[in-house]
Order: C-alpha cells, then structure tokens, then sequence
C-alpha cells in the first residue's frame, strides 16, 4: 500500500463496474412501454444536462495523494478513516475467488490510478458514501463493480448491491463485466430492464434472490413497487452516469424514490455516485442528499490529449458528409472499427445506406427499434461482426468497446431546446475513441453554415481545445495525414 490520503471535509464524487454468474431469469425487452430514452426507449432528441465547471464544486480543503503518474486526481475525505492507497489488488483484503477472476477472467495486472485511490475508500469500514469523477477508460467500471461484489455474503440469497443506469445497453454491459469478474464468487446478479410482451411481467414475477441487482431505474421502480425486490439486505448502492440519473430531465425524481424506499427500511446503505462528467445538478442533489461522502475528482477531460486527435471538416452541402465517410475516412485503410453518431433516424438511414452499398458491415441503433432488436444490434458490434456502428446519443455514454479507434459526429450534440452545444454528451461521445490509453481519431463533420460552426467554436472555447481542420473536405492527402497524425494509418 501507498501515499496515505489525508482527513478532510467537503462534499462529493462518483464512478465504475463488474460481474458473477447469473442464474436468475434475465427479462426480455418491452416495445409496448414508452418513458423516459434510456429505460425504455431512445428518443432521436435525447438531451444531456448542462455542464458547469467542475470547479464550481465546493470543496472546503483537498488532499491530493502524491501520484506522479496522475498528479491531477485529487481525494477529499470526511471523518476520521484514513485511507491507504492500492498499489496491488492484494492490499484489499479481497476474497480468493474474486481475486481469481481479477487476474483470470479480467487479466488485469494491478489497480488503474482511480482504481488504487478508490477502492480503498468504497471497501474500507465504515463504508462511507463516495462521489468520484473519473476520465472515460480510466476503469471506474471495475470499481464500482468490485466494490459491489467485495460487500456481498455468498450465503445471504438476497439482494444487497444495487446498481441502476440510465440506458438497457449500460446496465447489460455492466452485468456482463460483473459476471466475469465475479465468475468464482458464486454470487449471483439479475439483470433488471423492461420487460416483452412475452416475458414474466413485474406484478407476475418471482421475489428476487439475486444479490446483485443491475438495470435501468423504471424498472427497479416497479420490482420495488410490487414487493419483488427486497430492500431490507441493502448494502451498497450504485448510480452509474450518476450526472445523467440525477438530473431534473433524466431519472431524478425514480432516483430519489427508490433511495427513499431503501431508506424507510434500512438506512446505513453505502452510495457511490460514478461518472465522467458533473455539473450543478449532480452538485445540488449531493448537497441535499448524500451526506458526508468521500470525493475523489479528475480535473476535467483534457481533450488535447494525444491518444485521441480530434478533427473539424467543413461540408458545402449534407451529401457531402456521407461522401467524406465512404469516399475518404472509410476507404483510407484498415481502421478498426467506427461509431458513427446522428441526431435523427433519418440521417442514420442515409448513411447506413451509403456504407452498406459499398459494402461495409453496418449496425444502426436508433428510437424506432424493438428493445430486442436494440440489444442484438449493440451484441453483433460488440462481437466484432460489424465493422460500424450508426448510433444515437443513447450510446455516446458507458459504451465500452475497446476495438473502437474512430468516432464520427455527423451532427454536432447540441440541446433540443435552445441549440446551444450539449457539451457533456460531445465529452462523451469523444471518449468512445482510443478507449484505454489506445490510439483514436474523431471526425466532426459540420454544414457551411453559421450555426453550426459556431456550435463548433462554443466546443473548442468551453474545452481549451483547437480542433484541427481538415482545410479542403474532399482532399485525400489531407484525410490521410489526419489519421496518420492519429496513429491509425502506417506512415
């Protein structure tokens, strides 16, 4: 163990996740129910909140662990614990069978820096809350996910972890992690999503048994209603994108009631709040809310990083975006594979239409899809079966695909209602390109049109960050030195 974390006050933090093997009925997807995007179905206007400088957070004094690697992560105690650092996951007092699927299933070598800072704090007594922001790929899935498992006794058959997502494909990919790294536990998790026409409806089906419990907050707030998940066994509470649940347009009124009904029937539960952004909202519920938490803080994505090369190219007319796509991004050479993100489904026909025809192997994901067909669609990209993934910003959070090296906007993310950029969805979109440290290239096609270009400017003010234009739109040698400059093409 190492670098001790200092005491001090303050007020905030969130992020991560894992998985163990699952012999509780997993529920079908419904198409009959339309709420809110992520629970149910993708609308092609989803918005995120605004964002806020990450600085606005009050934070009363900082203990910033000695990380020369990471000088930037920054963690604020509350109360007397004091915290330890993790050098190697055996300074975690872990149980053998999840230490087995840490090196085995997950093949990890040693804890990330958010990993090494956080997990102490989420798994040492008295399992105070967190609220940790932490950069896309850092491994905040792992720890969340780990700390869920490393709370859980093996002998109880009842739910007493907790993680709710604003999306279906978040919370599948969350429990896909969890069995695997908690493969040798024994521990069992249900997966909790809308449910078909076909399936166990919620006032039908059986008490769960589970004791891991992950799925999208309508849900969970139905299971609960109906008396099928028990709440009593409670430990550990997860809220991944925790920005986006709490907000005043997202999950936020779900949100505080199922914390209320876990608080009516056991009030010492544990909350980590993980995400890789935070505005004022997520600030005002913690405030209110979650009551002397621990915090740990990334100073925000820095964009300029070079792992990630980000691109402007300006279009004369719409066709030229699809021509830019088929004719020069998609044919300079072997990319890996692509995400390709639109506002409108009708965009989203356009250009599947116009990579399908030359021949590419093209998934789309989009509001009008079954949640079957939604599930399928997101499985065959991630199995590598398609080559790229035409999607809206129901993916642009959580999506973890490490094969992902190039990220198209074909629109620029920008708010339904006032236009103005949706800087906290572009964040994220962003970072579903060179995931984990790898190479990648982002590509942000815009009209020759004021608005958007200005939507453009507002990105590269907000974030401190010159995005490089492409000077001539249909210019070959250029497109071909932007992704060598990338590292995705030989020189």
């Amino acid at each position: 163990m190492a670098d001790t974390v200092e005491k001090v006050s303050t007020t905030e933090a969130s992020s991560s996740s894992a998985e163990a093997p699952i012999p509780a009925e997993i529920t079908e997807p419904t198409t009959t129910e339309k709420t809110k995007w992520g629970d149910v179905e993708d609308d092609d206007e989803e918005e995120a909140n605004a964002v806020s400088e990450l600085n606005s957070l009050t934070i009363k004094e900082e203990s910033v662990l000695d990380e020369p690697e990471d000088s930037s992560i920054k963690a604020v105690t509350s109360g007397e614990t004091p915290y330890t650092s993790a050098s190697r996951f055996e300074d975690l007092n872990l149980s053998p069978e999840l230490m087995k699927g840490l090196y085995v299933e997950m093949k990890f070598e040693k804890p990330s820096k958010i990993q090494a800072i956080s997990l102490p704090m989420i798994i040492t007594p008295p399992h105070k809350h967190l609220i940790a922001q932490a950069h896309n790929g850092s491994g905040k899935t792992t720890c969340f996910v780990l700390g869920m498992l490393s709370r859980v006794d093996p002998s109880l058959r009842e739910p007493q972890a907790l993680c709710i997502c604003p999306t279906r494909e978040l919370a599948i990919q969350n429990m896909e992690v969890l069995q695997k790294m908690g493969k040798f536990t024994g521990i069992t998790a249900e997966l909790a999503v809308p449910e078909s026409n076909h399936g166990v409806t919620s006032a039908r089906r059986a008490h769960v048994s589970a004791q891991v419990v992950i799925g999208t907050p309508g849900t969970l707030k139905k299971w609960i209603a109906f008396k099928k998940l028990g709440l009593n066994h409670l430990k550990i509470l997860v809220f991944d994108e925790a920005d986006h649940m709490l907000a005043t347009d997202g999950f936020r009124d779900d949100s505080l009631r199922i914390m209320k009904d876990i608080e009516r029937v056991n009030p010492k539960y544990q909350v980590l709040l993980f995400s890789a952004t935070f505005n004022e909202t997520v600030k005002d519920f913690v405030q209110r809310t979650v009551k002397d938490p621990n915090q740990l803080f990334v100073k925000r994505e820095d964009l300029k990083l070079d792992s990630v090369k980000q691109y402007k190219v300006v279009c004369p007319r719409e066709q030229n975006k699809i021509e830019v796509i088929k004719d020069q991004i998609m044919e300079l050479g072997d990319i890996g594979q692509t995400i390709i993100f639109v506002k409108t489904k009708v965009s989203a026909g356009k250009v599947h239409k116009a990579l399908a025809d030359m021949g590419y192997d093209v998934t789309s994901v989009h509001g009008n899809m079954t949640q079957e067909d939604r599930d399928k669609k997101v499985k065959e990209f991630k199995d590598c079966l398609t080559q790229v993934l035409i999607a809206t910003d129901v993916l642009a959070r959580g999506f973890d695909q490490q094969r992902v090296n190039l990220v198209v906007n074909y629109n620029l993310p920008t708010k339904y209602d006032t236009g103005e950029p949706d800087y906290e969805v572009y964040l994220h979109r962003v970072g579903r390109a060179g995931r984990f440290g790898r190479k990648g290239a982002v590509f942000n096609l815009l009209l020759d049109d004021r608005r958007e270009i200005e939507v453009m400017e507002k990105i590269e003010r907000y974030f401190e960050a010159q995005v490089k234009e492409i000077k001539s739109w249909n210019s070959e040698e250029e497109y071909k030195s932007a992704l060598k400059e990338a590292g995705l093409l030989d020189e």
